[in-house]
């Protein structure tokens, strides 16, 4: 069993902004192989269930805010019998270019709370990330992330959206490393 977390706020008012790609990545995803959301409550989420890459797939949205998103995933975690390596967390990245993604197969939170959530709950920083480049302004990264994209970005963040069922079905099916070398030099819109 592997495990899709995208990371999002909740909310529609959160919609269509960077720090919510997480969440528009694994709903393609779930449109992709035809998988249906239904609320968990005991996990704080939003899930579906289906395959990817091969293998058997829990697709997650945490309906806890951005930086406790560590409290819905890892208990569905070790709920599932899963393990780290059996994760892959979707989310976005202020430090990457518009249009940039990258996998990586472990390493730190890199400043974002939700993968930090996350790595505190499972004890471990062991699991994959695809990364979305969504930029940023660095005069305000908060009113940045929370706000809204504009016509321009928002078509780029559809490109990429639009290629998130490939690129984790690649990190399923290849590996992490595999992935990595075939979608991390790629650029959108």
């Amino acid at each position: 069993m592997k495990i899709v977390a995208g990371l999002g706020n909740p909310g529609v008012q959160y919609a269509n902004t960077p720090h919510s790609v997480g969440f528009e990545a694994v709903e393609a995803i779930a449109m992709e192989i035809g998988a249906s959301w239904e609320e968990k409550r005991a996990f704080k989420c939003m899930l579906a269930r289906g395959t990817l890459g091969g293998a058997a797939v829990l697709l997650v949205k945490p309906l806890t805010f951005m930086n406790l998103s560590g409290e819905s995933v890892a208990p569905l975690v070790k709920y599932s019998n899963a393990t780290a390596a059996d994760l892959v967390v979707v989310h976005d990245d202020i430090d990457l270019p518009l249009g940039r993604v990258r996998i990586r197969k472990n390493g730190s939170c890199g400043g974002h709370n939700g993968v930090r959530s996350i790595i505190e709950r499972l004890g471990t920083q062991d699991f994959a990330r695809l990364k979305i480049g969504v930029g940023k302004d660095k005069a305000d990264v908060i009113g940045f992330v929370l706000g809204k994209f504009d016509p321009a970005a928002r078509k780029t963040i559809d490109a990429v959206v639009g290629k998130a069922p490939e690129m984790v079905s690649s990190i399923i099916a290849d590996g992490a490393d595999r992935a990595m070398n075939k979608w991390n030099a790629a650029l959108f819109g």
